[in-house]
Parts: C-alpha cells; structure tokens; sequence
C-alpha cells in the first residue's frame, strides 16, 4: 500500500505541473525562448563571461543568468528549477528532493537601458542564492515565467550540478576511420571511479559528449568499451566519440557605432536606429584550414562608448550575406550561433536575392564580438549541416566536455559524478 500512495502522489505531482504548462512539446527540455521580446539569454559561471553553465554541488560556485526584455515597460518574472535525468527529461523526484527554499522566487535585479535608440530592461540573476539552493547534482532547467502567468514558460535554460566523485581524463585525436580521418576529431576519454561507491558502473553508467558546450550535435548515452577494475575507458573502437572538426567561427565586432571595426563595412544611422552591414561571405568548404582566435561559436557583450555594456549596449540591425551563384536547391540556408541558441528558425532564415547573387539575413544584435556559421537544413530530413559553407578540419580548435552520469537501481534520479574538459589547441583538461 506504501508503494501504491507514493505512486499515486508521483502521478498527481506529475499531472499538476504538466497541467501548469511545465512539460515541453517533445517530452524533453531545452533552451528556448517563447517570447520573441527576450533577447540576449546567456548563463554562465560567475567570474567568467564565456564559461559554460556548470557549478560543483556544495562548492559556493554560482551561475549568473541574464536577458533583455525589449520595451518601454518592464515586467514581472520568476523563476523556479526543475531537476531532470540524463535524457532531460523530468526526474522522478519531488521539489523539496531537490532544492532548498523556496521553489518560487522574483527576479529583482532589473534595470533599464541608458542612451539607446532601442528601449529595453535588463534583468540579472545570480544562483543559488539565499532564497533558492540545489541540494543534489545532476541536469537543470531554469524555468523563467511572468508574475501573472506562471502556466507559461518565458524561458526554459539548461545547467548542470555536478559532483567530483569521478575523475575524468581525455584526449582528442586524428580518427582512424576514413573519411573523417582529415576532417574530424575523436575524443577518448577514461572515466575513475575508485572510491565512488558505484553499483554495476558498466549497466549504470553513461557519458554524454558535446562540443563547444553545444547540446544540439551532442552524443549522449555512451557505454564503456573496457570496464576494468576501478577505470571506465571509452575509446577509439566506437565511431559515436567521433565530430567534424568543423572550421574556426566566423566573427565580427560591433561593439562601436562611431568606427568600422573587424568585419564591419558600413554602419549608418537610419532615424530611428542604426544599421551594420557586415563584410561579405563566402563560402569555405574547399578552402585550406587557417587559425584564428575564436570564441567558438559564443559571444560577449561589450561596448565602447559607454560604461555598463548590459545597460548602455544598443541593439543594431545586423546585416549577413553570404555569396552563392544560385538558389541551393534542397534546403535552406541559416546563419546560426549561440545568440540564437544554435536553432534555425523565421529569425535567422537567410533569403535568397537573385539579383545579387547571393543568401542575406538580417538580425537585431546587442552591440558586443560575435561567433557565427552558416548552415544548410535539408528539406528531406532535417538535418543541419555547417560542412557545405564552412569545411571541415582535424586541425580546428574546439572544447570538449565529457558529463559522467550514474543511476543507483535503487535511486529514482540520476547523478552527475564527475566532468572533464579539454581544448584541442593547449590539450589542457580540467
């Protein structure tokens, strides 16, 4: 009977967030914005303005979130955490399980913008906090709503607890499997365990890999190819550990409206706002691989005639071409980045001008230095490839992150036991 009322309040728990709206279309949860006024969503570690969003359980790390709410009038938002298991999905687990405090709070940190041609408020959170902390590891969604319609997500955005109870090594290497062997790059990493506690680590167990912090193109799920003693190896037997090596990002700087900076061409004044046309593109597919300094597909916001970059900062009409002789049949063509969450969709759709010969796209970017690529969604399946503007290279520097994942049978959420990061350039992990 025990067993039955403890389900039945799972169930009933379940069903009443479902029915606040709590759930995604998919099941799954991701990092999306659902009010086409917010702009500029970024997370990151407190002190490091391009890290990716993880903290260490207990450790005082703290995640800094931040957007704009374009307008003349602020409005009213709070936030609440919802904990999920490998697949980001919802855990099995109740709110008191998982967090301490209160599970609603306001974000109170919010300012307008100063002597800009476009209005907007800026709203800042900083997490765990002392009205809100996290009591045990694994996959995050902060979950941002207005006052007056908490059914309703405004954002959904993804961060990671983690523990140290493994330690993580990793290499990359030229993979030995054609035809990646010159475009790609493949990451063997061993996972220790010792003193961990775990049960059957070999069944209980997964790793997710992503590249550049990036979920979209992420493997998930991997299983060891040796288990042996107290060590988890994943190697170059799998192809799954295997990614383009992709090129480095392409980038601009509009972080002044007086001066043409790096891949600027034009800024004009068109009452009431401003407009940057960028340097033209072209395609990189059969270039040669070049090395530039890149944020790998991120961005930071800056100015330079003014003081505070998140309040001062203008929002521009950014315009994008890219060459192309003729319309490509079979798809569409996208400029993507993580300003946009490395989603396509209507916003960063780029139409094809026969007269001109070539894809443009134009984009409302807070003032700072852009990371950007092109793509091209085929129409049969899907699925975004960066390859047939950008190229691919072995040589190309990326992150890596590896997230080590345990469920104890007997537990009902799954644990985050250790991480570890290597770039390609300084073969560093951490």
């Amino acid at each position: 009977m025990k067993k039955i009322f403890i389900a039945v309040i799972i169930l009933l728990y379940q069903l009443e967030i479902s029915a606040q709206g709590f759930s995604s279309e998919d099941g799954t949860f991701g990092n999306k914005v659902f009010d086409p006024r917010i702009r500029s969503v970024r997370m990151f570690t407190e002190g490091w303005n391009l890290s990716y969003p993880v903290i260490r359980l207990n450790s005082g790390e703290k995640l800094v979130f931040m957007f704009d709410l374009l307008g003349n009038t602020s409005e009213s938002y709070y936030y609440t955490f919802i904990h999920c298991d490998k697949d980001w999905n919802r855990s099995d687990i109740f709110p008191n399980d998982f967090m301490e405090g209160f599970p609603d709070n306001p974000i109170e940190d919010m300012n307008p913008s100063f002597n800009t041609t476009v209005n907007y408020f800026h709203y800042n959170l900083t997490f765990p906090n002392e009205r809100s902390g996290l009591k045990i590891s694994g996959n995050y969604i902060l979950f941002v709503y207005q006052a007056d319609n908490p059914e309703k997500p405004v954002i959904t955005y993804r961060f990671i607890v983690k523990e140290d109870a493994a330690k993580v090594n990793i290499r990359v290497k030229r993979p030995m499997i054609s035809p990646a062997k010159e475009s790609g790059q493949q990451i063997e990493f061993s996972v220790d365990i010792g003193g961990a506690g775990l049960i059957d680590p070999y069944r209980n167990v997964y790793s997710s890999l992503l590249q550049n912090g990036r979920w979209d193109n992420s493997r998930n799920n991997l299983k060891p190819d040796v288990h042996g003693g107290n060590e988890l190896i994943y190697n170059s037997l799998s192809d799954k550990n295997i990614f383009n090596g992709g090129n480095e990002f392409r980038y601009f700087d509009i972080r002044s409206i007086r001066r043409l900076t790096e891949n600027v061409r034009r800024i004009d004044y068109n009452a009431p706002y401003y407009h940057v046309a960028l340097a033209p593109s072209e395609s990189r597919e059969f270039k040669p691989y070049f090395y530039w300094q890149d944020f790998n597909g991120k961005y930071y916001v800056a100015v330079e005639e003014g003081r505070d970059p998140e309040t001062d900062g203008d929002y521009l009409f950014t315009y994008f071409t890219l060459a192309s002789g003729d319309m490509i049949a079979g798809g569409e063509v996208y400029v993507t980045g993580s300003f946009c969450n490395w989603t396509t969709g209507k916003e960063n759709l780029m139409i094809y001008n026969p007269a001109e010969r070539e894809y443009e796209c134009t984009l409302q970017l807070k003032q700072g230095w852009y990371n950007y690529q092109y793509v091209f969604v085929s129409d049969i399946d899907g699925s975004c490839n960066p390859v047939k503007f950008e190229g691919s290279h072995t040589e190309t520097e990326n992150d890596y992150m590896v997230i080590i994942y345990y469920r104890n049978p007997r537990g009902r959420y799954d644990r985050i036991i250790g991480t570890g990061t290597i770039n390609t350039l300084n073969r560093i992990t951490y």
